[in-house]
């Protein structure tokens, strides 16, 4: 399972001094570089008001809810889609379909993992924007490796079906601002047991190579969503997520009435943003790690359609939009 701790938990357990020394959160001595390079990124930091566009701008578009949970409720009906799968290969046809037209490129390789080699693919589908620069906007699309009943719903569904409904949002008209990523990672859930190593295969494929091509240095933003369609919605405040960046965000939600769906809970969420951070690109991860009374519906059969709601799509999808014309303000 993907890996966060509750901030408030935390601190019951282990006490405000003692933090560092619970296991979750933690960073160990083989990260100190990469979180250097995180910390050297984020040392100048922005006011979320230098990101209000002119008055006279327009506005963001707004996502259609209703198309976007179909895309959800399809990517469901594929059933369970872990790598490896024909579920798997499914659903990579499944996006290709959907994504006719736009220009992706597609991320292949072999990643080795405790439960053997596996060939995974992330996709980029590319918008080309006027100004010098890229933001991302990313989310995962496998679900685990073989649980009974599992289809993924929130956790890797909703995800999948949103980055496809902004596919059809920006296809409608030439950028202006920012060139953007739509990025649908493979391989975040862990094999066997969540680590370091096995976990977030695609993130760490991709991020390493943007590194060594210098893409990375062209990225703005890495906007990563995960389990966004809880109907019960509360988006975290992640405290692995640039701070300037998770500001800008809550301003945007702020500004179209949604303030009392972000924010209210503090966590630290080990996910597909962290090896972006690592690479120096400013990241948020967008996710409700709270799904059903103390994340009971998380990694298991109940992890349905019916828990979801057309409304969290679109909540999540206008702030995200709404974030990317204020991101092309500056």
């Amino acid at each position: 399972m993907k890996r966060g701790v509750m901030l408030a938990a935390i601190l019951a357990l282990c006490g405000t001094l003692a933090f560092s020394g619970c296991t979750r959160g933690q960073t160990d001595s083989s990260q100190a570089g990469a979180n250097n390079v995180q910390a050297a990124a984020q040392a100048a930091q922005p006011n979320a008001s230098d990101f209000d566009p002119p008055k006279d701008a327009p506005p963001a578009p707004r996502v259609d809810a209703k198309r976007a949970f179909q895309y959800v409720r399809e990517v469901v009906d594929i059933g369970p889609r872990p790598i490896g799968s024909t579920g798997h290969q499914t659903l990579e046809n499944y996006l290709r379909s959907k994504l006719k037209g736009v220009d992706v490129e597609e991320d292949a390789f072999t990643a080795q993992t405790p439960a053997g080699a596996f060939p995974m693919r992330n996709f980029i589908a590319k918008f080309p924007g006027k100004k010098d620069g890229v933001v991302v906007i990313a989310g995962h699309y496998d679900t685990n490796l073989p649980l009974k009943n599992y289809v993924g719903a929130n956790d890797g569904g909703s995800s999948t079906g949103i980055l496809l409904e902004f596919a059809d949002v920006l296809r409608a008209s030439q950028r202006d601002g920012y060139s953007v990523w739509l990025v649908w990672v493979d391989g975040e859930e862990a094999t066997v047991k969540w680590t370091a190593t096995d976990s977030l295969y695609g993130s760490r494929h991709l991020a390493e190579r943007w590194q060594n091509d210098g893409t990375a240095k062209k990225v703005k933003a890495f906007i990563l969503l995960d389990m966004i369609g809880d109907a019960d919605l509360n988006i975290d405040r992640d405290q692995n997520s640039t701070p300037w960046l998770t500001e800008v965000v809550g301003r945007a939600a702020q500004k179209l009435g949604y303030h009392s769906h972000f924010f209210k809970r503090e966590t630290a969420m080990d996910d597909d943003h962290r090896p972006f951070a690592n690479v120096g690109i400013p990241v948020i991860d967008l996710i409700d790690f709270d799904y059903g009374f103390n994340n009971i519906f998380h990694h298991t059969s109940e992890d349905k359609l019916d828990k979801l709601s057309p409304q969290s799509l679109e909540i999540v999808g206008n702030t995200v939009l709404e974030t990317l014309r204020m991101l092309d303000s500056r």
